[in-house]
């Protein structure tokens, strides 16, 4: 393909992308499915790699993140970000009105709109393009999070039409919906992570990550609310919001004008109600009067301005009775208390339970079985107890004293420096752990033997045919056919009766045989190691290629993988330490498991590289430290881990260690630049 061709092609796939990501993420109409739009991308990042000349940093392709932050760099803010006055009453609200009436007369509107629960962010556009993305700080400085920010499926990297200001602010709210929070917590819980607090908190950590391909699978959202420039062409804020939503801004439908103040009231009381099916956490409600020239009569205050107020909603809280707490073992061993409610309605369900987190919590309440408690869920999905009244308690109660040994094994319970949860160590011998290995082995994301799930697995290990992950491959017909047993739902008391039949079992043994075809990377995460997540498992597998190699690695060639910190490098060690997993790993290889990448011979273009073995090391500009592997891949080269005599080049970025470039340089090796790598291939 010549180089006009490519560029035609490039720029149509690039807008092609975009409108379909408009139509899934602002208007929830996908135009294609979810694997067509796969192919346009990786189409699209194809010829982006075979003709890096047209790279553009707001090419959809950068949507998937790669780059790395070292460190995020404060940005002053053109228009200092000032918070709002906020308050909980209508009167207050009243009140505020009179002062704006007594300002400015009688003739103005308001504008009310949500007050999203996230992190605040104002992106600057140049010539239609985004030029940075910067958090509110401390309203005077902020940090520079664009990287991440080109990942947010909502933030549109290139504006539509030609209306728009040659520059321009826009400041909004980036959010995680409550499917995506729901979905990580899910995860982390799986590799033995604590689940997040709540959506706000996750989403401001996520923002704050180096490593923008991990922000581009957190899938955040971002809504706008507030355009800032010089001379903009409106006369209102609710105009500016309308020609900002036709530039491709998200802008919410959940807002109005309203002319009095008892509208405002009428918009609150509407949302108040409606508040728990937006699929994002809201706090409250801006009101804002409508007209630029009024606000400017309006003016600020030293911290907020005159015209615009926020009235915020007091979180749901209940008061009921804690029946008792009783502790869950998780599949890493994790122990989490958990408090048993009588049941009382909150926010639109039927709450019987809540989370105590961990043994500091409890002490903090210092809370007791029989106590009066309150649970909120105000900005939390999950409800928590955040006080008790003692008023209630009896003369008699007792501290809880928190348990000291597993309840499911007997095993003393250990606790490490510096962390809040209690484990229990018996992994091989804890039943519910056990369990919970085997339902994570079989679950989609890893081996994907959906015919074992809906409580098999625990039938299968309650009659003694499966101890670990190893016994599935030896399960056989005539053990399996004819087993049963009765469930009963703990929340309901009914019963459910899981039979082995003739089809049942054939789907079983046939589910367990095509596992054998499932991909090295997904076996390593089906493993649970713990900390070794999905994302994590690809790295490790495709930077050690092989069980074996893997299994060997120590502490130093454990965390020059990417992502491989300290953790997940003592995990990975831990695991392959531990004798009974060894045993288990031999049974799995003999049961024909992949143990080794696979390599796609289809995917080398060329052997430019042949016999040229590359260390790859530091930040680059046009492409990520994982694209520049595949590039050597693909053109013949060898990727290695360590510098040694027999490596070729050390390909050299910013930031680059500096015991790398020492030793290639004792050993004479080229160092290269990403430049000079470039001119190699192409």
């Amino acid at each position: 393909m010549d180089k006009q061709t490519a560029k035609e092609q490039i720029d149509y796939l690039r807008k092609q992308i975009e409108l379909h990501n408009e139509a899934y993420y602002k208007n929830s109409a996908p135009t294609i499915s979810d694997f067509d739009f796969d192919m346009l991308l990786e189409e699209l990042i194809r010829l982006e790699n075979d003709f890096p000349e047209y790279f553009d940093l707001n090419s959809p392709s950068q949507r998937i993140g790669g780059a790395i932050t070292k460190e995020f760099q404060q940005v002053i803010h053109k228009y200092p970000m000032l918070s709002l006055g906020n308050t909980y009453s209508f009167e207050e609200l009243t009140a505020f009105d009179e002062r704006v009436k007594k300002a400015i007369g009688n003739d103005f509107e308001y504008v009310c709109e949500l007050k999203f629960d996230g992190l605040s962010v104002g992106l600057t556009y140049i010539h239609g393009k985004l030029f940075h993305a910067v958090t509110r700080g401390d309203g005077l400085l902020g940090d520079d999070v664009t990287m991440n920010a080109r990942t947010i499926k909502s933030i549109p990297l290139v504006l539509k039409g030609s209306s728009y200001p040659d520059e321009f602010e826009i400041r909004g709210e980036i959010v995680l919906p409550h499917s995506s929070f729901e979905r990580i917590n899910q995860e982390r819980e799986e590799i033995g992570e604590l689940p997040f607090a709540n959506p706000r908190n996750a989403a401001s950590g996520t923002m704050k990550m180096q490593d923008s391909t991990i922000v581009a699978k957190r899938r955040l959202d971002c809504y706008l609310y507030h355009l800032l420039g010089e001379k903009l062409p409106f006369s209102t804020h609710f105009e500016s919001l309308k020609a900002a939503k036709d530039w491709g801004f998200q802008i919410s439908d959940f807002k109005a004008k309203c002319k009095s103040i008892n509208e405002v009231f009428e918009f609150i009381n509407d949302i108040g109600e409606r508040r728990d099916s937006l699929g994002f956490d809201i706090d409250g409600i801006v009101v804002k009067v409508n007209s630029f020239q009024q606000q400017e009569q309006l003016g600020f205050t030293a911290k907020s301005p005159r015209w615009a107020i926020a009235y915020k909603f007091k979180a749901e809280r209940v008061c009921t009775k804690l029946l008792s707490i009783s502790f869950q073992v998780g599949r890493t061993g994790a122990i989490t208390p958990v408090a048993n409610l009588e049941p009382v309605a909150l926010a639109g369900t039927t709450v019987k339970r809540a989370s105590l987190h961990n043994a500091d919590q409890i002490g903090r309440l210092d809370i007791r079985e029989g106590d009066m408690v309150f649970v909120e869920k105000g900005g939390e999905i999950i409800p928590k107890i955040v006080d008790v009244d003692t008023s209630f308690r009896s003369l008699f109660s007792e501290p809880l004293q928190y348990i000291t040994h597993c309840p499911e094994c007997n095993t003393l319970l250990i606790r490490k420096d510096g962390e809040a949860i209690h484990y229990c160590p018996n992994e091989n011998g804890c039943p519910p752990q056990i369990k919970g290995k085997l339902e994570h082995f079989i679950s989609r994301k890893a081996m994907n033997i959906d015919s074992l799930g809906e409580g098999k697995i625990e039938l299968l290990f309650d009659k003694g045919l499966v101890k670990d992950i190893s016994d599935i491959y030896e399960l056989k017909y005539e053990s399996l056919l004819g087993l049963e047993k009765v469930f009963v739902d703990t929340e309901s008391g009914k019963t459910r009766t899981v039979r082995f039949q003739e089809k049942t079992v054939e789907n079983i043994l046939n589910g367990i045989n095509e596992s054998r075809k499932v991909p090295f990377e997904k076996v390593l995460f089906a493993l649970g190691v713990r900390f070794v997540g999905e994302t994590v498992a690809k790295k490790l597998a495709f930077h050690f290629k092989n069980i074996d190699a893997l299994s060997c690695a120590d502490y130093d060639l454990l965390i020059e993988c990417e992502e491989i910190g300290e953790v997940i490098a003592n995990s990975v060690i831990d695991y392959f330490n531990n004798s009974q997993n060894i045993e288990m790993l031999l049974k799995l290889r003999k049961a024909n498991l992949q143990f080794s990448v696979v390599e796609d011979h289809n995917l080398i273009k060329s052997n430019k590289l042949k016999e040229f073995s590359f260390v790859v090391s530091g930040v680059f500009s046009h492409f990520s430290r994982d694209q520049i592997k595949q590039l050597i891949v693909e053109n013949s080269g060898k990727v290695v881990s360590a510098v040694s005599s027999k490596t070729n080049f050390l390909l050299a970025g910013e930031n680059m260690g500096p015991e790398k470039r020492s030793k290639a340089e004792k050993l004479k090796v080229s160092i290269i630049s990403e430049e000079d790598f470039l001119k190699m291939i192409y």
